[in-house]
């Protein structure tokens, strides 16, 4: 960890993972300061992150947006570490890739000038595993870090193409004089608790199957990674000075989607019972991808057998996770404690 004088800046404390991430550091006892789109959100997002064990009283917000350089000198002033996690919001349903693309690419050059021009000492920055893969899913193999998704296949959906032009941007310009140190880490599908039903990202998948929103389960799977181990990775690379220029990926268990949706309804009986477990034909998505953003966007991964080596985390930073099916009963039972479902 860093030295507990050391201001961490994290970047989109009102998201499922940066949320995550402040009240970790909280806990730990560590100053913390968390840009925000909307400082009026400043105190919903305290009661959030702040928990029991809460230890630092050190926690403060300031105004800044990916999208313009308002805010951003001031939100870095006497910052010794960025965690960049925010993600700029884009237009993910538009029929104009770049404006899901260029919000993120743009986003990534801001965080990484800003934090040259204050000095910052390192930044850590969350990128995806779908920035370091093959383009095609279905080959049956593990790769890791060495791999980068190629940018310019058209046959990537425009969502990967983001994420591996953004994280690109910022491994450029931490080559310029004076940049701080660049550390990436590349989580799969993140689930776990919630801290607030406002903020809790990959986890409305979950909240959408016990509701029985998704009635036909998809032929796609998920490296599933916890929360809070994403967070505890994003910490160690942080602490670790051997992290400094390396990419991490942060994947969890394989696990299809119907064993997810399996999972639920034989552990939570009758808070399951909207759950299905009816298969959606790939035939079916794939003759819907052309008219439907959500079918065009997983269509790419149904059978999907590659899967991600995390052994450099394991190995430089002792990192480890916990099994998939312990993280989705936990998401759960989180969204019903919430009443988010």
């Amino acid at each position: 960890m860093p030295d507990k004088s050391e201001i961490v800046l994290v970047t989109g404390g009102s998201g499922y993972i940066g949320g995550w991430m402040v009240a970790e550091l909280l806990r730990r006892g560590h100053p913390v300061r968390s840009t925000l789109r909307d400082l009026s959100r400043s105190d919903e997002i305290e009661r959030a992150v702040r928990s029991g064990e809460s230890v630092s009283p050190g926690l403060a917000f300031c105004r800044a947006d990916l999208d313009g350089d308002a805010g951003w000198n001031e939100a870095m002033e006497d910052v010794d570490v960025v965690v960049h996690v925010a993600t700029p919001m884009g237009t993910s349903g538009s029929e104009d890739p770049e404006e899901l693309i260029r919000p993120a690419v743009d986003g990534a050059a801001r965080i990484m000038r800003a934090a040259t021009a204050a000095g910052v000492r390192r930044v850590v920055m969350t990128s995806a595993a779908n920035a370091s893969s093959p383009s095609s899913y279905a080959e049956d193999s593990v790769t890791d870090e060495t791999l980068w998704t190629d940018p310019e296949d058209p046959t990537i959906i425009p969502y990967r193409k983001a994420k591996t032009l953004a994280e690109l941007t910022a491994w450029n310009l931490a080559d310029e004089p004076g940049a701080p140190e660049l550390t990436t880490i590349l989580p799969g599908a993140v689930f776990g608790p919630i801290l607030s039903p406002t903020a809790i990202g990959s986890v409305g998948i979950i909240a959408r199957m016990l509701r029985g929103e998704i009635p036909l389960v998809p032929n796609i799977g998920l490296e599933v990674v916890d929360v809070r181990d994403l967070v505890d990775l994003h910490l160690r690379a942080i602490e670790a000075p051997g992290a400094a220029g390396q990419r991490f990926l942060g994947t969890g268990e394989f696990t299809w989607m119907r064993e997810l949706a399996e999972t639920l309804r034989s552990d939570l009986g009758e808070r399951a019972s909207q759950v299905s477990t009816e298969p959606l034909d790939d035939d079916i998505v794939r003759a819907l991808a052309d008219q439907d953003a959500t079918m065009r966007s997983i269509a790419p991964a149904l059978g999907r057998r590659n899967r991600h080596s995390t052994a450099r985390a394991r190995e430089m930073l002792g990192w480890a996770t916990r099994p998939a099916t312990q993280t989705i009963l936990d998401s759960a039972q989180s969204l019903i404690d919430h009443d988010a479902v």
